[in-house]
């Protein structure tokens, strides 16, 4: 997980806008954009929710179906990292899955905490949403 960049947003009061985020996310914006549509279109993850834990996490945006996290999507410096929490049936479901060589990378990474494993990818492009969005299902049917 060492390649995940740090949150853009550490330190700051108040949550991103618009604006903020075209300026820290620059070519990253489209994808960040496309992300949140395919989500909404193809898996119905429509509420979307700020969310800063702490001064030193920085800022993220939670995306929810109903009351369910789906994935955190957190800004960094021309790109974004995003984070799922998977259950045991979702992430034997995920490593079956055939996914860019990063994200099975951040499978064989992943960090176990009590709540899940925690899957973090960086993305800087719209090329690296397929991965994404398989992983977003496999959570969504687990």
């Amino acid at each position: 997980m060492s390649n995940i960049a740090p949150n853009a947003f550490i330190g700051k009061p108040d949550q991103p806008t618009e604006a903020d985020l075209a300026t820290v996310l620059g070519p990253a914006k489209p994808a960040w954009d496309s992300l949140l549509a395919a989500m909404a279109e193809q898996h119905g993850v429509n509420t979307q929710e700020w969310k800063s834990y702490s001064h030193k996490a920085g800022w993220s945006l939670r995306l929810l179906r109903a009351k369910r996290t789906i994935v955190w999507l957190s800004p960094c410096d021309k790109c974004f990292c995003v984070t799922f929490i998977f259950g045991e049936h979702a992430l034997q479901a995920a490593r079956a899955l055939k996914l860019s060589a990063q994200a099975e990378r951040a499978l064989d990474e992943a960090v176990r905490y009590p709540e899940g494993t925690g899957v973090r990818l960086l993305v800087k492009a719209a090329k690296d949403l397929a991965s994404v969005l398989k992983l977003a299902a496999a959570k969504l049917q687990n």
